[in-house]
């Protein structure tokens, strides 16, 4: 039996939680600066993790959710995670 490749499937991810987080950052009415900056985060990785461009550690995760006042649990099951 061959592998199958999970590429499109981890890159799908990506962009759902980068786009909750985005979502959720608007909600709470915070630039991607200060969000960035609450979490501890350099604003340009930031960028690139709302984009889906990179993987969001589950540290940074934490804390993302943290700086957004809510659970890591939370994001993921809004993006279907």
């Amino acid at each position: 039996m061959s592998r199958v490749s999970g590429a499109s499937d981890e890159t799908g991810a990506l962009q759902r939680i980068g786009s909750v987080i985005r979502e959720c950052r608007r909600e709470t009415h915070l630039s991607q600066e200060a969000l960035a900056d609450a979490a501890g985060i350099d604003r340009s990785h930031m960028g690139k993790i709302e984009r889906g461009e990179r993987n969001v550690t589950l540290l940074n995760l934490i804390r993302i959710a943290g700086a957004l006042g809510r659970l890591p649990s939370t994001l993921m099951a809004q993006a279907d995670l």
